[in-house]
């Protein structure tokens, strides 16, 4: 069965590369022998990159593929084999020379770096459109996921429930969170409201926050905040937009200017 290419986001430029499965010198070279090693000196970069290649690999599995090269796997997500190669070197495992990688092996692997062979509880702070969305998502549970708890603070939200789950009072953040063991929350309140969130939710033992309130987060050392700014994002893909199209059509005109009601 031919090996389909994945719509994901592209995280690198494609390179001329070795054949699949080999271990480039250099590369060896930089990496400890022992995985356990290179797994806590995972560079940031090669971590972002992960979840792309698990979703490549659990889509392999599910077609019944147990061997990928690694230029197959590279083409699926869109980086360069060498990349590739390299991002899994960090993580102390190599491919076979005419074979490839196992893949069953580096879902496990991969899956152990990403801390997804636990069930990690999960809190949704602001159950708004947004929240009820995130609430009623079903790739949670396949990836290590699951949701704990749902908080707002709208009184007519609160005691209402959303895909199984009742909303609680912020204000029993403090109680739930650690009787929950829950240690990633995500913040989709509005950003006026988001920093007195993560406060809140720091307080009661959070150290992990995705926030979408498109609010720059001030948190201690030893929490880790990442942010999805909606907004934004879209605001790239105008830039792209406009680029794209500026090479086709050539440079936009600004809007004629007005002068008593008549364009000049």
């Amino acid at each position: 069965m031919p090996l389909q290419r994945l719509r994901l986001p592209r995280t690198g430029s494609r390179t001329q590369v070795d054949a699949p499965g080999e271990v480039p010198a250099d590369v060896a070279a930089d990496v400890p022998a022992e995985s356990t090693g290179a797994r806590r000196g995972v560079p940031a970069a090669t971590v972002g990159r992960l979840p792309l290649y698990l979703q490549a690999l659990h889509a392999l599995a599910d077609d019944s593929i147990t061997t990928v090269s690694s230029q197959e796997l590279a083409e699926l997500v869109h980086v360069s084999a060498a990349m590739l190669r390299k991002d899994l070197s960090q993580l102390g495992t190599y491919g076979t020379r005419g074979v490839g990688y196992d893949v069953p092996t580096l879902v496990h692997e991969m899956s152990a770096v990403l801390g997804l062979e636990h069930d990690w509880p999960v809190a949704i702070v602001g159950v708004g459109n947004l929240g009820r969305a995130l609430a009623h998502y079903g790739g949670f549970s396949s990836r290590g996921l699951s949701i704990a708890a749902l908080f707002d603070a709208d009184p007519a939200v609160v005691g209402t429930e959303v895909n199984g789950h009742v909303v609680h009072a912020v204000d029993d953040l403090a109680e739930l969170v650690p009787a929950r063991g829950v240690r990633i929350a995500v913040v989709a309140t509005p950003a006026a409201a988001a920093q007195q969130t993560a406060d809140r939710l720091v307080a009661a033992g959070i150290t992990s926050i995705l926030c979408f309130a498109g609010a720059a987060l001030r948190v201690p050392d030893g929490v880790t905040v990442r942010a999805v700014d909606l907004s934004s994002e879209l605001q790239i893909l105008g830039f792209h937009e406009q680029r794209t199209r500026s090479a086709v059509l050539g440079p936009l005109r600004p809007p004629a200017r007005l002068t008593n009601g008549v364009s000049r």
